[in-house]
């Protein structure tokens, strides 16, 4: 058999940081330190390549640019590898792995993200285990193909969709959840891949979607808006969809000046899509009267979507050229496991 070959993307974050000084800020420092500091990684027997960004970024300064070099690098790169991981910083690990999953299109092999709380140098870090797992999970094959042929987030033991996956705590070392979707798999003395609930492999050819639009804003409601803070918002005429973060399951408030506020925005051909702030459970437009206004003057079912999944795949949409009700139609509609419809 051919040796397995994987590509290690590094574009920055805490797994590739060290301290120069005592009580000194971190700093990014090369691949190469990090591949010394986990010799481990040879005895998979794989062939390993490594890219990495030019300059390596702390996730916070990700923007759709990174993500478009991103995709560009394993586009370009796809034919030659049996699959990729990721080393990114965890803040904004879920808007990438979220943006990446509609960005790469028809994906037949592995893209898992990775990361870690502490640096890899450090004792207790938790970067050398997510490291490891994440390269044994990229190579996994099952009938001769990828055993998980899609966009991953893979953190302390456990694998996530990547567009189903949140960032819920800055300091555990399980720090992402997936509250509206099962595992993809978790590792223990082995690996139990979850296979049902994995993606198929795709009948379609692979291609690569490289551009976003990010045309996009967000509202969280709370009691105690002001009708000019809204207005102010809405007034941006460059915004084409709005992420409404709605209570409970997409309610919002029944005041006048709010729905209309609202209806003006959709009536000039914009996109409103309704999300709830809760971290689980789904929109449901037709339950409450607060929600059946919102469905009357047009609003969109973001169903479970994180928030994350919901901005991101706004601008996917927004590049792709759609706009107005074929918009709203594709956001209601899952492409590639982000949602349940079923609400």
């Amino acid at each position: 058999m051919s040796q397995t070959r994987l590509l290690l993307i590094y574009t920055g974050g805490t797994i590739g940081m060290i301290q120069e000084k005592p009580d000194a800020e971190l700093k990014p420092f090369d691949l190469n330190s990090i591949l010394a500091q986990v010799p481990e990684i040879a005895s998979f027997g794989y062939r390993l390549d490594a890219h990495t960004f030019a300059k390596p970024i702390d996730s916070s300064n990700v923007q759709p640019a990174t993500w478009s070099e991103l995709a560009s690098v394993i586009a370009s790169k796809y034919e030659s590898y049996d699959g990729f991981v990721v080393l990114h910083g965890s803040d904004t690990m879920a808007y990438s792995a979220s943006a990446l999953s509609f960005m790469l299109k028809n994906l037949a092999k592995p893209v898992i993200f990775t990361g870690s709380q502490l640096p890899i140098g450090h004792i207790r870090t938790d970067a050398k285990e997510n490291l490891l797992t994440s390269i044994e999970i990229a190579a996994a094959q099952l009938k001769g193909k990828a055993r998980v042929p899609e966009v991953c987030v893979y953190f302390d033991y456990h694998l996530y969709r990547g567009n189903r996956a949140i960032k819920y705590n800055s300091e555990k070392f399980e720090a992402f959840h997936s509250p509206n979707y099962p595992l993809l798999a978790e590792a223990g003395i082995r690996i139990k891949y979850n296979d049902n609930d994995i993606l198929p492999q795709p009948s379609a050819p692979f291609q690569a979607a490289l551009t976003l639009d990010n045309r996009v804003g967000s509202l969280k409601l709370f009691p105690g808006l002001r009708p000019s803070y809204i207005r102010a918002l809405l007034s941006d005429t460059d915004m084409e969809v709005l992420v409404l973060e709605g209570f409970g399951s997409g309610n919002g408030p029944t005041n006048p000046w709010f729905l209309t506020a609202l209806s003006d925005f959709i009536n000039a051909g914009k996109v409103v899509v309704d999300i709830t702030q809760c971290h689980g459970g789904s929109v449901d437009l037709g339950k409450y009267e607060t929600g059946i206004l919102l469905r009357k003057i047009g609003v969109t079912s973001g169903h479970d979507m994180t928030f994350e999944c919901c901005i991101t795949k706004s601008m996917h949409l927004l590049a792709a050229g759609l706009s107005g009700n074929a918009l709203a139609n594709a956001l209601e509609n899952a492409v590639c496991g982000e949602l349940n419809g079923d609400s």
